[in-house]
Parts: structure tokens; C-alpha cells; sequence
């Protein structure tokens, strides 16, 4: 299948380039080859200087959308390039490139979502906070809750995408909290979600643009948020 990497990056100029360096070599060591392109999101330091250096495929918004927007513009340049499967892959580094395969295969074998998970078995080399862990199964217990499917790892940007999401995803795509905001809206509208085990790895360099799982206007923003997209999301099957 022709498969496109999406990989939102904002400051991310000490981390890009290892980045793009686990796709090449992905694609040296697969018969799987994969596209990418990097999204960089406004960044106010040398992310898209470094990636013009390098010739990396890249589109450079001149204003900062966050996460969701810069998200949505890879979707929408999959869409238009006829792509089967689009893949995020953060630019941060902390995914893991050997498992790629597994969440196309899941593509492949009729899923329509694939989400790359740290919590269904503890293959990480390294442990977010006990807070942001208990952040996240709540948000995981309010998906459920909403759509009756177990989700474990809500907030994983190692996702992958059908043609069916991909098109679904270049006309709306969540701006705030677009992670769990997504998942729920799929699972609602009846397509087949599937969670598979992955490993993450620590971030090198800098920090994450999310803001941390313990600040309590994050949680009650993200938790309405799944609740009107899983009202909204229900009636649009």
C-alpha cells in the first residue's frame, strides 16, 4: 500500500533531523518503502531552515495551528496525493520506527484506525509521571464510558489512518485536543478501531507542546470535549 508519514513538528530543530533519519533507514532495511512529510507548524526556531538544508519534503505554515492543524494539513496533502494509509509519527523522536509495520498490517487487514499504544503491555523504556498516567485513564475510562470501547492510551500520537479516515480527517480535524477528541468520533461514527502494543522512547531534546494531564482546565476541557463529540459524533454514523 502507498503509505505517507505525517510529522507535525514545531521548534523541533534539534530533533528533526534524527527523525527523518528513522525513516531512511526504515526504508533502507523494508521492502515497505514510505513517504513522508514534515509539517512544520510556524516554528520560531530552525526547524525549517535544518529541513531545507536537508531537502526534506516539508510544508511550511507561516503561523503556528497547533497540533490539530498542522495534523490536518498532512491529511490533507495524504488526500490529495492518493494515499492508502497516513501514519503520525510525532517529530519529537519518541516514536519507533520498527513498528510501523505492525499498525499497517492492522490497516491491511480491515481495520480503519490503528493507534500505537504504551499501556496494553510495558514494552517503554521509559515512565511518564504517575499523574499524567492517572490523567490518562480517566480520559481512557471516559471513552469508554462514551462509546463503550476500551481505549488504553487516548493521548498516543502513533496513530494510522485508512483512506475512509483520511478523508474524514482533511475536511475536520480537531484543534485542541485532538488525540482523544478523534478516537471518540470514529469509534462513534461505527468504524474499526484497533489499539496495538508499541514501544516509545524518552524525548531527547526540549519539551512536549501538550500541556501536562495534571493541570485541571485540561482535564475538564478534554473531558467535555469527548462528550460533546461523542453526542455530536453519534448521529453522523
Amino acid at each position: 500500500m502507498k503509505v505517507l508519514m505525517i510529522i507535525p513538528a514545531y521548534n523541533e530543530e534539534l530533533n528533526i533531523e534524527n527523525t527523518v533519519k528513522k525513516i531512511i533507514k526504515y526504508n533502507k532495511e523494508s521492502t515497505n518503502k514510505i513517504d513522508y512529510v514534515i509539517i512544520n507548524d510556524g516554528s520560531t526556531d530552525g526547524t525549517k531552515q535544518i529541513c531545507e538544508k536537508n531537502n526534506y519534503n516539508v510544508i511550511n505554515l507561516i503561523h503556528n495551528l497547533g497540533i490539530g492543524g498542522a495534523v490536518q494539513t498532512g491529511y490533507k496533502y495524504a488526500l490529495e496525493n492518493n494515499y492508502d494509509v497516513a501514519m503520525q509519527f510525532d517529530g519529537d523522536g519518541q516514536h519507533d520506527e520498527n513498528y510501523i509495520d505492525s499498525l499497517v498490517k492492522e490497516i491491511d487487514n480491515g481495520a480503519n484506525f490503528v493507534i500505537g499504544s504504551r499501556f496494553i503491555e510495558d514494552l517503554s523504556e521509559f515512565k511518564s509521571s504517575s499523574t499524567r498516567r492517572m490523567g490518562i485513564k480517566i480520559l481512557s475510562m471516559l471513552i469508554k464510558i462514551c462509546t463503550g470501547k476500551k481505549i488504553y492510551d487516548p493521548t498516543s500520537g502513533f496513530r494510522a489512518a485508512d483512506k475512509k479516515v483520511i478523508r474524514l480527517f482533511a475536511n475536520h480535524y480537531p484543534t485542541e485536543y485532538p488525540e482523544p477528541e478523534s478516537t471518540t468520533e470514529l469509534i462513534k461514527r461505527g468504524l474499526k478501531v484497533k489499539e496495538i502494543p508499541v514501544k516509545m522512547h524518552k524525548r531527547e531534546f526540549g519539551e512536549s507542546s501538550i500541556k501536562p494531564l495534571k493541570s485541571v482546565y485540561y482535564m475538564f476541557s478534554v473531558c467535555l470535549s469527548i462528550i460533546i463529540t461523542s453526542i455530536s459524533a453519534g448521529g453522523r454514523k
